[in-house]
């Protein structure tokens, strides 16, 4: 399943953005507002619970400076990729989007789909809040 959050500019530089997005602890900044739990578990890895949905924890796979940042699902049990595609439009602006990539069976994929659009959805329009 992908899914992807629509573009959203940032006005930050794309290496601004970049350094923010690889440091975990800006992601509580971007989560939304029905976050019940958010916990730093290493320097590349934390927890997150929203009301109503079980506990995930991402951990950063891989970064190409100044474009892409990717985390991953810390467990083998669902499967996904999260990766913030960075572009630069100006000096001190830049375009964000993310997208989503996970391997659910058909079940879980209509269970999971609106919910995962919208949380993407939501992070991509808190960027603005780095």
């Amino acid at each position: 399943m992908n899914l992807e959050s629509p573009r959203v500019t940032v006005e930050k530089s794309a290496q601004e953005l970049f350094d923010l997005l690889s440091d975990v602890k800006n992601f509580e900044k971007l989560m939304p507002d029905n976050i019940a739990k958010f916990e730093i578990t290493g320097e590349d890895a934390f927890i997150f619970g929203l009301k109503g949905m079980p506990e995930i924890k991402l951990k950063m796979k891989d970064k190409v400076a100044p474009s892409k940042v990717i985390l991953g699902a810390a467990s083998d049990k669902v499967p996904f990729t999260l990766i913030a595609n960075i572009d630069t439009v100006s000096e001190n602006s830049s375009a964000v989007k993310l997208d989503f990539e996970g391997e659910f069976n058909a079940m879980m994929a209509m269970m999971v789909k609106g919910p995962i659009s919208k949380f993407i959805e939501t992070l991509a329009n808190n960027m603005t809040k780095l």
